[in-house]
C-alpha cells in the first residue's frame, strides 16, 4: 500500500516536472515582420533556431553531395546562372521581413530531376529541380515566384515550427529520456529536417503565408507578382487540376487564384517602384 502510494506520488511529481519543463521550453516568437501582405501570426517553438539551422546545413550538404555523386548537380551552367541571378535579386529584400536574413549563408543549386519541386531549408539552403523550370517553361518572373515562396518558408521558420510541434506530441518521452541520460531532445534533428523538407507537405496555413510573403519578395525585387497566378495555372494544368505534393495542401484552384490576386494587388505599388 505504501509502495503504491509512493509510486503514485512519484508519478505525479514526474508528470508535474515534465509539464513544467515543457512550458519552460516553449517560446512564443515573432519570426518576421508583417510586410505589406500582413503576415503577423506568432509561433510557438520548442527547439532553437540554431539547432534547426545547424541540422539543415548538415542535411543540405548530404543532399548536394549525393546529387554531385549521381552527376545531376548543376549540369547546365547557363540555367544555374539564371537561377542564381534571380535568387540574388530576391535575397536583399528579405530584410523587409527580418533584418538578419540578408546575412544568412544563402546557397542555391539546380538538380536535374523531372520532379516538379523546389525547397529552402532553414538558413537559406535552397534547391530547384530542372523539371520545374523546363517542363513548365517558367519565365524569370515565375521562377522568382517559386523561389520567393520557398524563401518565405525559411523566413517564417516553418521547419522549426513543424519540428517543434512534432516534439510537443512526444514531450514526455523526450524529457524522460533527457532526465534519465538516454538522449537529448532533438537528437534526431537531421532526420526531422529531412522529413519536413522532403516527405511531409506543409500545412495550408504555412503555404498561404509563404505565398503571400513570396509575392511581396518578388515585387520588391522587380518581378511581376502576378506571375504567381500564371505559375499556379501551369501547375494545375500539368497536374490535371491537382497540385504536386509540394503544394498539395493549398486551397482549391479558384480560392488560391483569388488569394494570389489579392496579394499581388497589395504589392503592385512595390513592383512599380522597383521597376522605375
Amino acid at each position: 500500500m505504501i509502495d503504491r502510494f509512493l509510486n503514485a506520488r512519484s508519478a505525479r511529481i514526474f508528470a508535474t516536472l515534465v509539464a513544467s519543463l515543457g512550458l519552460a521550453a516553449c517560446q512564443t516568437v515573432q519570426t518576421t515582420g508583417g510586410g505589406a501582405v500582413g503576415v503577423e501570426r506568432t509561433q510557438t517553438m520548442m527547439v532553437s533556431a540554431q539547432q534547426v539551422e545547424q541540422a539543415s546545413a548538415q542535411k543540405y550538404q548530404e543532399v548536394i553531395e549525393e546529387a554531385r555523386a549521381k552527376g545531376v548537380l548543376n549540369r547546365n551552367a547557363q540555367q544555374v546562372a539564371r537561377v542564381r541571378a534571380i535568387t540574388n535579386r530576391l535575397i536583399p529584400h528579405t530584410a523587409a521581413f527580418r533584418p538578419d536574413a540578408p546575412r544568412w549563408a544563402w546557397e542555391i543549386n539546380v538538380i536535374s530531376s523531372d520532379e516538379l519541386n523546389a525547397w529552402c531549408m532553414a538558413g537559406g539552403k535552397m534547391a530547384i529541380n530542372t523539371g520545374l523550370i523546363e517542363s513548365l517553361r517558367l519565365t524569370d518572373d515565375e521562377i522568382a515566384a517559386v523561389l520567393g515562396h520557398e524563401i518565405a518558408h525559411a523566413l517564417r521558420e516553418h521547419a522549426r515550427e513543424r519540428v517543434s510541434r512534432a516534439m510537443a506530441t512526444g514531450l514526455g518521452v523526450s524529457v524522460a529520456g533527457a532526465l534519465l541520460g538516454l538522449g537529448e531532445v532533438g537528437q534526431d534533428m537531421m532526420g526531422s529536417i529531412a522529413r519536413v523538407t522532403f516527405e511531409l507537405p506543409h500545412s495550408r496555413l504555412h503555404e498561404t503565408e509563404a505565398d503571400r510573403i513570396g509575392v511581396e519578395l518578388a515585387a520588391r525585387a522587380g518581378y511581376d507578382p502576378r506571375a504567381a497566378i500564371t505559375l499556379w495555372d501551369k501547375m494545375a494544368t500539368r497536374s490535371a487540376g491537382a497540385p504536386p505534393q509540394w503544394l498539395s495542401t493549398h486551397p482549391g484552384h479558384a480560392n488560391r487564384q483569388r488569394e494570389l490576386a489579392d496579394a499581388a494587388a497589395r504589392v503592385m505599388p512595390l513592383y512599380e517602384t522597383a521597376r522605375r
